[in-house]
């Protein structure tokens, strides 16, 4: 399994989705709820008949709706497709009950629509629109930029504007995502080792970030609460975080794996925790706080202060930033970590997913959390 991705339209109940890549067996969708009280794993089964699954997504506003980028193979060659789905209405909320026989009662997904790429080439990945009422979506396919609309209780994609890299050599996009800033106007893309950045109404480049890494761009993320701050990681084995307003050096970078840096994700509530998965097996957590939205840790409002609390928070202000660190190195997989992800619904609570399909679920360290919040 390659891909891994939480539930987003779920926020009560934790739920990660796994896409299979199984070349003997049908393909299937994996949907894991996470029951926290009894610290137990529930797992149900769709069958996705169409090919090995490369890119997952689900949609913002639609529990029972999600994209898929897959593989088919026609007239003797492999293009990568994508298509929007729906799962069983049963199956669309997060529960805690597992089928007593899984083999049983596999069921499978309804096909709701082709994002039809013949023209276009090769889908890279799926975004929606983060805040929108997911009906718009973007695809990256090759070279090309695709916005969708999906009409009609999302029964057809009709494609309302496009763009296309240009230049010489073999352009292909790897992965991209929406900003959920600027009233989402702006999506971020990576090819090859470049950054770019676009505005969605116009489909023109805003910036462009050239060798943003010595080796290949393999994820992207944008920081949920400062609008021009984004991370990115690649085969460089660097994570490196940007301010899109000046690109020509990024604002930190993190040197902890020691092969090809896959997945970077910034935690929804707290920007300071930064997860990443590499080829080395580890799930790295990290604290950056220098660069978050809070980097002299929590600050109090005024009116809650008396007198004597106020001097002292005073001195607070006056501190120095708190020191960025490696909280916690993960070590429970055994094969190349190509994804990790924040659960929507827990902030403190992440999984990650490695080639073998070990699907691994921690937590957030228990004092770090208490440090955070108090």
């Amino acid at each position: 399994a390659r891909t891994l991705t939480p539930q987003t339209a779920e926020t009560d109940a934790i739920r990660f989705l796994v896409g299979t890549q199984s070349l003997r067996y049908d393909n299937q969708i994996h949907i894991i709820d996470f029951d926290d009280e009894n610290n137990i794993i529930n797992k149900n089964v769709l069958l996705h008949q169409v090919g090995e699954i490369w890119h997952l997504s689900t949609s913002p506003a639609d529990k029972g709706v999600l994209a898929t980028c897959y593989n088919k193979i026609s007239d003797n060659k492999v293009m990568t497709c994508a298509a929007v789905w729906r799962m069983p209405k049963e199956l669309e909320s997060g529960c805690h009950e597992s089928p007593d026989d899984s083999s049983s009662n596999t069921q499978a997904l309804e096909l709701l629509c082709h994002l039809d790429n013949t023209a276009h080439g090769n889908m890279a990945c799926v975004m929606w629109e983060p805040m929108g009422d997911g009906k718009r979506i973007i695809s990256l396919a090759d070279n090309n930029i695709l916005l969708w609309d999906l009409q009609e209780s999302s029964a057809k994609a009709v494609l309302s504007s496009s763009t296309a890299l240009e230049g010489r050599g073999q352009l292909k996009f790897t992965s991209g995502r929406w900003s959920p800033h600027h009233n989402c106007t702006q999506i971020a893309t990576a090819n090859d080792t470049n950054v770019r950045g676009w505005d969605t109404r116009t489909m023109r480049q805003i910036y462009c970030i050239e060798n943003a890494h010595g080796q290949l761009v393999r994820d992207l993320d944008f920081n949920p609460n400062k609008q021009y701050y984004l991370a990115s990681c690649g085969d460089d084995c660097k994570v490196k975080f940007w301010d899109t307003r000046n690109v020509t050096e990024p604002v930190k970078s993190l040197e902890e794996h020691s092969h090809w840096v896959w997945s970077v994700r910034y935690n929804h509530s707290h920007d300071q925790l930064i997860l990443t998965g590499s080829s080395d097996s580890r799930v790295i957590l990290s604290n950056m706080v220098s660069i978050s939205s809070e980097p002299f840790g929590h600050m109090v409002d005024d009116d809650e202060l008396s007198d004597q609390e106020d001097h002292q928070q005073e001195e607070k202000y006056d501190k120095e930033p708190l020191q960025d660190s490696v909280i916690a190195t993960y070590e429970e997989h055994e094969d190349s970590v190509y994804a990790v992800e924040w659960s929507s619904a827990d902030p403190w609570l992440f999984a990650s997913l490695s080639y073998d399909g070990r699907l691994v679920i921690n937590r957030v360290p228990r004092a770090l959390k208490y440090h955070i919040l108090l």
